[in-house]
């Protein structure tokens, strides 16, 4: 008798481990991690991003959930703020894996992606970081298998920058001002780049620390070498302070001013009269309505449409980064019909990783880095006189994509 008891006993115990299994393996909810730098330098460029992710995440639930093969899974995104410090970072990354996320997006601050994509290659986990990265972690063998940027390198921004101000505006003498470190290099290589293709010259060059807030004497210094350009790689409240002496100086009345990569929340916070007549690079504008891709035109129209019912005012481009990626990775697990990472990582690379964006057709690359169609658009700065409410901020003159305008794949060693 109690032999018999023992065999049942164990038979239900059996059962009762494989029933827990399968409910693991098949739930009906699920956590994924938004980790940002919701404090600090970077708090204003973050709450858009958080917007974005949680954006990504009601869509899906208004429309029943994850179609996986066992039913609808709810999503629920998990906050957390990284402080923009490796030690908390990686901290509250691993907290969050603990805590049973099947997927993690965040991001502000590049050296902090970094640090988690070294952790996601030991310890696989879908990884979508939101920020732009240094063109160093796409190198082969430095990014995880399961790690998918939707933002390219400041190399790209550079190059687009550079580009456009070369073949677009047709400017021939160009003065570049970087940031001294890797955001500034490499977008300074980039536009190096586009500027020797064009057969522009490289007529000065200057580079500052992040933070810095007195620009008199390099923007001297750029007056005195006559461009026809200046290409600033500054960025957030710095990119604000230097437009504000351009104009402050008069520069802007004598060479077109070209801060390379534009956020509407930096915009912003530069006076009328300063961003007037500026060009600059825009990973999504939000009012594409002249634009020549009618069908991105309304897709993007479409997008602002839904972000303005649930935040009242449109999305800006780092909200758009990161509703990007949240969308891929529930993409992801519903073509890999699976959380597993591995799985999720083999069914985005599927179809030569193509899929499709709200600023139109991308495909991810070997590198596993976003290649888009409308990598970014070539935006104008209005004045006062045309702002016809407060986000009416720039008109959109054209776009730069492709894979042209991305590192070669030889160049990062695949």
């Amino acid at each position: 008798m109690q032999r018999f008891i023992s065999i049942v006993g164990s038979t239900l115990l059996a059962a009762a481990i494989g029933c827990t299994g399968a409910l693991a393996a098949e739930p009906k909810n699920i956590k994924v991690g938004i980790l940002l730098p919701l404090t600090g330098t970077f708090a204003a460029v973050a709450e858009t991003q958080k917007e974005g992710a949680l954006l990504a995440v009601d869509v899906v639930n208004k429309r029943g959930g994850l179609a996986m093969p066992w039913g609808k899974v709810q999503v629920e995104g998990v906050v957390a703020d990284d402080e923009a410090k490796l030690d908390v970072g990686v901290r509250r990354y691993r907290y969050m894996v603990s805590e049973g996320v099947r997927g993690v997006g965040g991001q502000t601050w590049a050296p902090l992606a970094y640090a988690i994509n070294a952790v996601v290659t030991k310890e696989p986990m879908p990884y979508f970081p939101v920020c732009v990265m240094a063109k160093e972690g796409f190198m082969k063998g430095k990014l995880a298998t399961s790690t998918f940027a939707t933002a390219y390198s400041p190399w790209t921004v550079g190059y687009m920058a550079g580009r456009s101000a070369t073949k677009v505006l047709n400017k021939k003498r160009v003065f570049f001002l970087a940031r001294a470190d890797s955001w500034g290099w490499d977008m300074r290589d980039g536009a190096y780049a586009a500027a020797k293709e064009a057969g522009a010259e490289i007529v000065g060059y200057d580079e500052v620390s992040l933070g810095t807030s007195d620009y008199t004497t390099i923007l001297q210094k750029v007056r005195s070498a006559k461009p026809d350009v200046f290409i600033a790689a500054q960025f957030g409240g710095d990119a604000v302070a230097l437009l504000k002496q351009v104009q402050q100086m008069g520069l802007n009345k004598e060479m077109t001013i070209f801060p390379a990569f534009m956020t509407n929340v930096v915009a912003k916070g530069v006076p009328p009269e300063a961003l007037e007549g500026i060009y600059s690079m825009h990973y999504f504008y939000y009012d594409l309505a002249g634009f020549e891709d009618k069908e991105v035109a309304k897709s993007a129209a479409e997008f602002t449409e839904l972000y303005r019912a649930k935040y009242k005012r449109p999305p800006d481009a780092y909200a758009t980064i990161a509703y990007i990626a949240y969308s891929e990775m529930f993409r992801g697990f519903e073509a890999a019909k699976s959380f597993d990472p591995l799985k999720v990582a083999a069914a985005l690379t599927v179809n030569k990783g193509a899929f499709n964006t709200v600023k139109g057709p991308a495909r991810w690359r070997e590198d596993h880095a976003a290649e888009y169609k409308h990598a970014a658009f070539l935006v104008k700065g209005k004045g006062a006189k045309e702002q016809k409410h407060e986000w009416d901020l720039f008109s959109v003159i054209g776009s730069q994509g492709g894979d042209s305008v991305m590192p070669s794949l030889k160049s990062l060693g695949y």
